[in-house]
């Protein structure tokens, strides 16, 4: 059976992308499409060297900087790559790559990490952070949205079967799309995170985020300023570094951008990791429990799968009801109160269930199983993906 992966862009390496180095992986023979690949050298050693089949965006004035400007052409540019060849397509989307065109005859699974969130339910909160809210521009930007939205719904209709992330982007592809999805969860290198009973616990907690608007951050930091305390290290930068550098007592600690050597210690040492933001998945927040380091948490979205809260069984963090600095606040003390019911063989333990092993095997049981149904080909003979 021969193999397409479809990925939106390859400029840098994060959470979807580690997701795509598994299923490459899995079909190392598979050949790579994108809207443009613009990977480093370093990068794409995380993706074995493969470079991807490319679209005419590639090949536009500034498109490794600002792809995202061509977002009105992405639609008709994922369109024109040709895949007719090929028995089983897997499109790995945030964006557009789940739109590429398939026939009857070929399996198409989309792994989606989320619907366009820009064109979506987010569509408000992004015109908003960008200034595009209100003048001539904003209506230029709904219009296109718009067109996006209509031709995302569409082309749901040559998806054969969805794979979400987390129950919460299932919930986001049945709102959007009426189908129903399996969730997968996305894979996280636990292994480079360990448990270590040899590393003391110190008297701190730990933040740490590019600083964006939507991490929230500065309700972490504000938080902690009005408890003076408290002490919280904060590890990484972004746009709104100097607005929460102002807002930070001296209880606060910020480390800026750090090492993976930096976090991992940190990690281990922190009473507890603390995450504000809502997430489709959070992958910090299972690296930090990969630490047997706990988690106090906003309750909304896939962190309400990825933690145990404090009234489970084996519970692994707490989480605060609203992204507000006085729920951050409560959250703290409920944790400093029932600290003892958490364990760190607890939160290790829950970490595990995302390991790189556990996606690769539940995704090619899957992927075998619905190739089975289609072709009708047992898993003992024929053919083996």
């Amino acid at each position: 059976m021969k193999v397409a992966i479809v990925h939106d862009w390859l400029v840098t390496y994060a959470g979807a992308e580690k997701v795509l180095t598994e299923i490459i992986r899995l079909y190392p023979k598979a050949d790579l499409f994108s809207l443009v690949d613009h990977f480093n050298e370093e990068d794409r050693k995380k993706i074995f060297g493969k470079k991807a089949k490319t679209t005419f965006i590639q090949k536009l004035p500034f498109s490794k900087s600002k792809y995202r400007n061509y977002l009105s052409l992405m639609p008709l540019a994922i369109e024109q790559l040709d895949l007719s060849e090929y028995d089983i397509i897997i499109s790995s989307s945030h964006a557009v790559a789940k739109g590429i065109i398939t026939g009857p005859d070929q399996l198409h699974i989309s792994y989606v990490h989320s619907p366009i969130r820009y064109a979506w339910d987010l569509q408000h909160q992004y015109l908003k952070e960008a200034n595009l809210d209100k003048g001539f521009k904003s209506i230029i930007v709904r219009r296109m949205l718009k067109k996006i939205r209509d031709w995302d719904y569409r082309t749901s209709n040559g998806v054969d079967y969805f794979l979400s992330n987390s129950d919460f982007i299932g919930k986001r592809i049945w709102k959007v799309y009426r189908r129903e999805s399996k969730t997968i969860y996305p894979p996280v290198e636990i292994n480079s995170f360990d448990n270590d009973t040899s590393v003391e616990r110190e008297d701190f907690y730990l933040t740490a985020s590019r600083m964006v608007p939507y991490k929230k951050i500065d309700l972490i930091v504000e938080a902690f300023s009005k408890m003076p305390e408290k002490k919280l290290v904060v590890i990484g930068t972004g746009p709104d570094f100097k607005k929460i550098q102002e807002k930070a007592g001296s209880n606060i600690t910020l480390l800026g951008y750090q090492s993976f050597d930096v976090l991992k210690e940190h990690m281990q040492k922190a009473k507890a990791f603390v995450f504000a933001a809502e997430e489709d998945f959070g992958i910090t927040p299972v690296e930090a429990q990969a630490c047997g380091t706990p988690v106090i948490a906003y309750g909304k979205g896939g962190l309400l799968e990825t933690v145990n809260g404090i009234d489970a069984d084996n519970p692994t963090g707490v989480f605060f009801k609203r992204q507000t600095v006085e729920d951050i606040q409560e959250a703290l003390h409920i944790f400093e109160e029932k600290y003892s019911m958490i364990s760190s063989s607890n939160c290790r333990v829950n970490a595990e269930r995302f390991s790189p092993d556990n996606f690769r095997e539940k995704l090619a049981n899957y992927i075998n199983s619905k190739a089975d149904e289609k072709w009708r080909v047992s898993k003992s003979g024929g053919y083996k993906i």
